[in-house]
């Protein structure tokens, strides 16, 4: 079991490392979508199943199409994406990266994670104690936000549609 933790976890590590160090986006967008399926083997490695299966069909399948379409609406030229890189921009990207892995890992700790036993099952990734309360408790803000991202989308739509007029 902890074999397959270390290969997933070099899976993502490299898939990440791979995505943002890639010049073309939708390579960098493909190679992003690996590490997501990376991050739902995971889950499955604890006994997250319902969470794994979210991971792969929201983040590696719908975000990952968002992304890809919004890269294709783009069209960056060559010249448009030099005109972003500089030395302190990468300066910049290295300081936000270090303190983000200094803020993850001090939640790591704090929340007990290192401590957790690996494969011991989650009882927050079964369906069940996802749905209720969901459907109990949240479904008002669930509707809000499902009505939200609707009208995203419209807007999208819309916007896109007058551009190629």
């Amino acid at each position: 079991m902890i074999v397959f933790f270390w290969i997933f976890a070099a899976l993502v590590a490299g898939a990440a490392l791979l995505a943002i160090t890639r010049r073309n986006a939708v390579a960098a967008a493909l190679w992003a979508a690996v590490a997501f399926v990376g991050i739902a083997g995971e889950f499955v490695l604890m006994h997250a199943y319902f969470v794994a299966v979210v991971e792969v069909l929201v983040y590696a399948g719908a975000i990952m199409v968002l992304f890809l379409f919004v890269i294709m609406l783009l069209n960056l030229r060559e010249e448009d994406i030099k005109a972003v890189e500089g030395p302190r921009l990468h300066i910049v990207g290295i300081i936000f990266a270090v303190l983000f892995l200094a803020a993850l890992v001090w939640t790591c700790k704090e929340a007990g994670l290192y401590s957790a036993p690996l494969g011991t099952p989650s009882p927050a990734g079964e369906t069940r104690h996802v749905a209720a309360p969901l459907f109990a408790h949240y479904v008002l803000p669930f509707e809000i936000a499902s009505f939200l991202l609707l009208s995203a989308i419209v807007g999208a739509v819309l916007i896109t549609k007058r551009r190629l007029r």
